[in-house]
């Protein structure tokens, strides 16, 4: 059953056993964190993990928040991401979108949106709700690909010609929301997981074509750009 207003996730909804492995692979140094925290830091405070999905990052927050919730549409990636906190005291999972955050006004203090729903044009409704649950003085953050730079950002312009990155950089600039531009990479364990994570982020055709220029002796390590966009409320 999917949730009412939920925006159907290309890789994770179908694919949430390789979205596993893209999520040990993508950042493994942490610098996205870093960044996010050089603006503003979640210890003690309240932090909302808007698209979840299974939780992977939920017991990160719970390291130094005071309290996470974990918000994702997928009723079964949600219960994924409850019985992987279950014994986080700390950490609450809903089902719920971004265009109807199922939590009070003015109830959190850092929100954190990483490849999730807030891609630029279209998302106004989950930016008005941003908005509605950060505390005064609150951070929302959204983490989206720079499709400018590096090695997956050519592969991401190849498959998703559409998506122009100077109109979304606009949008948001013009939302009031400021960049960090973040180097991170993918780094894998194996071939075959960096080619199944491939075949779930690109169009058939392209990830194809992708692979048979990344080559074996390219190596498992991808170089990856993203956009820390963020906010004070």
């Amino acid at each position: 059953m999917t949730t009412p207003g939920a925006v159907p996730s290309p890789n994770i909804w179908h694919h949430p056993q390789t979205y596993e492995i893209e999520n040990r692979a993508a950042d493994p140094d942490r610098h996205i964190e870093a960044a996010m925290r050089s603006v503003a830091d979640w210890r003690g405070r309240d932090l909302l993990d808007l698209g979840c999905g299974t939780g992977y990052h939920l017991p990160r927050w719970a390291e130094d928040a005071r309290r996470v919730v974990g918000v994702e549409p997928h009723p079964d990636l949600a219960r994924v991401a409850a019985r992987r906190t279950s014994r986080l005291d700390a950490v609450e999972v809903l089902v719920g979108t971004a265009q109807a955050v199922p939590l009070p006004d003015a109830s959190v203090d850092v929100v954190q949106a990483r490849w999730a729903y807030f891609f630029g044009p279209g998302c106004e409704p989950g930016l008005r709700e941003l908005d509605r649950v950060l505390r005064r003085g609150g951070t929302a953050f959204v983490v989206d690909n720079d499709a400018r730079r590096s090695a997956f950002g050519g592969w991401f312009r190849r498959g998703y010609p559409d998506v122009r990155p100077d109109d979304v950089e606009r949008f948001w600039s013009r939302h009031g929301w400021q960049r960090e531009a973040v180097d991170i990479v993918w780094r894998f364990e194996s071939r075959a997981d960096l080619e199944a994570v491939v075949r779930i982020e690109l169009p058939t055709k392209v990830a194809e074509e992708v692979l048979t220029e990344w080559g074996p002796d390219a190596g498992l390590e991808v170089d990856y750009a993203v956009n820390l966009w963020w906010k004070r409320s």
